[in-house]
């Protein structure tokens, strides 16, 4: 079992930074794909970073550019840089870890949301 833990989060004015964590716990996160993804009020869940074991980084292009994935494998933990936020960045962030099966994303597990709040 992989247990995720974030922290992080608030309120910030447009055009602020703000930085999320993700710390697992359960297993290295050296064995995981890391995502980040975010629910907004009334629009569909966006999945807008990803981490893979071998180091890359994907991005969703509405974040591409001010967000920034991370991992320290060490601490075992994720994190998320927001930079230039947007009030349409609005939303709950989730972090999860994944493994790939026959090309199929399945996800091991949740954290628990952060509420991410701009303001212009």
């Amino acid at each position: 079992q992989v247990d995720l833990v974030q922290s992080g989060g608030g309120l910030v004015q447009a055009g602020g930074s703000l930085t999320l964590s993700c710390a697992v716990s359960g297993s290295s996160i050296s064995n995981y794909h890391m995502n980040w993804d975010r629910q907004a009020p009334e629009k569909q869940r966006e999945l807008i970073a990803t981490s893979t074991p071998d180091g890359s980084t994907k991005y969703a292009d509405s974040v591409k550019g001010r967000f920034t994935i991370s991992r320290d494998n060490a601490k075992n933990t994720v994190y998320l840089q927001m930079n230039s936020l947007k009030p349409d960045d609005t939303a709950i962030y989730f972090c999860n870890a994944a493994i790939l099966i026959d090309n199929n994303v399945v996800v091991k597990g949740w954290g628990q949301g952060t509420q991410v709040s701009v303001y212009s």
